[in-house]
């Protein structure tokens, strides 16, 4: 079974747990790590033959094209995280559109792709922020990836939501992020900062429950995840345990998570090239 593997193309800085620390008005000005981190990714994926989807920042894409079309190059599917990172919740209906648009159009015209899949960043469409849905689906797209249905967090979740894939009222398609329920309780699965806070046969083990099921996983990473050697900055404690607690371990359980599954980009494993899972 063909499982979905995603990256959420974005920089160190660019984290909203970094927002208090650094203004995105100096982002021009810090060290850009996120090609040198995409492209060992993209090797850990040639040499097992893995494809997946990258949801690329519209900023990112804009100062790094060569990269982009790296990716598109190798075979995977692009993806638009937004372009400036800022919490859909966070801004208006107007502002919004202005910020899927702009991704879009530019990844679109770097890579000479077309764009099907948005994920908001951290997760960000949540029951306030469902009007968001429409305006996505006006742009063009036809999937969303940033319903994160676990039962707790403090930026993000959408308790109740179902966890498989699903078609929303306006005819846009969802592929949630994964959790495993117990007893009414929506468990993280999805990777991220879980995979790097949480033992790797954690994963293992309900990921091969769910298998087992017959149902498909969609899984996560950021590329400053496999990055032990990006700048530390003063956070909250909270903060700091989030972003740099065992960046030296992710790369090494990725390449494991490869080995013990198999992967595809999220089109294709939740068979989406028509529309309709």
């Amino acid at each position: 079974m063909r499982n979905a593997l995603s990256f959420d193309i974005e920089d160190w800085f660019q984290v909203e747990n970094m927002k208090g620390a650094i203004s995105p008005g100096d982002w021009d000005t810090l060290e850009l790590r996120v090609v040198s981190n995409t492209e060992r990714i993209l090797k850990i994926l040639r040499d097992s033959g893995t494809k997946a989807t990258f949801f690329v920042l519209g900023w990112v894409a804009e100062r790094c094209p060569a990269l982009v079309q790296e990716i598109a190059r190798d075979g995977h599917e692009l993806a638009s995280h937004g372009y400036g990172h800022d919490l859909v919740y966070n801004l208006s209906r107007d502002r919004f559109r202005e910020d899927i648009r702009r991704s879009k159009e530019s990844i679109e015209s770097i890579s000479g792709r077309k764009i099907h899949g948005y994920r908001a960043p951290s997760f960000s469409i949540t029951k306030e922020s469902m009007w968001a849905l429409d305006i996505l689906k006006d742009e063009g797209f036809t999937y969303d990836s940033s319903v994160f249905p676990v039962s707790f967090h403090d930026r993000y979740g959408f308790d109740g939501c179902s966890s498989t894939p699903f078609r929303w009222p306006n005819g846009l398609m969802e592929v949630p992020l994964t959790v495993y329920r117990i007893k009414g309780i929506a468990l993280p699965l999805a990777g991220g900062g879980y995979f790097r806070l949480l033992p790797y046969m954690y994963f293992k083990y309900f990921f091969r429950k769910l298998n087992s099921r017959n149902e498909r996983f969609t899984f996560y990473l950021h590329p400053w995840e496999i990055d032990p050697g990006q700048p530390r900055i003063k956070l909250p404690l909270s903060y700091r345990i989030r972003h740099y607690v065992n960046l030296r371990e992710t790369e090494k359980y990725l390449t494991r998570l490869l080995e013990d599954f198999s992967f595809e980009r999220i089109l294709i494993a939740h068979g989406l090239e028509n529309g309709a899972p």
